[in-house]
């Protein structure tokens, strides 16, 4: 014979007594049904808070204070690094650079000869006046057919373009002057 197996609403809820008890059994829909307040000695055991023991924190590297100084756990001052590039290494970098365009070839064009040429180490620094001016005179950057990037905008740049104008006066000083 099989039993039927039911959470009992008397259980572990409080319910209540005397004349909220008759109270609650006027005003209720199901009278049955429980008031959701748990027991408190019943609901958890054991109950929270109780255990005799301490909670104690484990001991970590960053728990030692003579391993972990204030200066680095302290976030605010924790200034960006300064990087410093001299003229003399920006120079180099910059006709590196040319130089590594000149090998690179379209993608339309094919490539038959694979030469790989690394750019040499520089005994001596160039003056950084020398090398741009040098980068300019072998190519020039921009020109009317080759405009330098625009920003990518969602919408089309607005070009002024007159219209009929509105009705005025002929002799108005200063006619209305339509454009869309």
């Amino acid at each position: 014979m099989a039993t039927r197996k039911a959470a009992d609403h008397t259980l572990y809820h409080l319910s209540p007594k005397g004349f909220w008890k008759k109270f609650r059994d006027a005003v209720v829909v199901n009278p049955e049904i429980s008031s959701g307040l748990p027991i408190a000695s019943v609901n958890r055991q054991p109950p929270p808070g109780s255990r005799p023991e301490k909670y104690s924190t484990p001991a970590t590297k960053a728990s030692d204070p003579a391993q972990n100084p204030y200066w680095k756990r302290d976030v605010r001052r924790a200034y960006p690094q300064l990087s410093v590039v001299t003229q003399a290494e920006l120079s180099t970098l910059l006709l590196e650079h040319a130089q590594a365009q000149q090998f690179i070839a379209a993608p339309g064009e094919s490539q038959k000869s694979e030469t790989s040429s690394v750019p040499a180490e520089q005994k001596g620094g160039v003056d950084l006046t020398e090398a741009i001016a040098t980068i300019a005179s072998a190519r020039k950057a921009y020109s009317e057919s080759k405009l330098p990037p625009t920003l990518p905008i969602p919408f089309k740049k607005w070009q002024p373009q007159r219209v009929e104008d509105a009705p005025h006066d002929p002799h108005a000083y200063f006619p209305m002057l339509l454009v869309k």
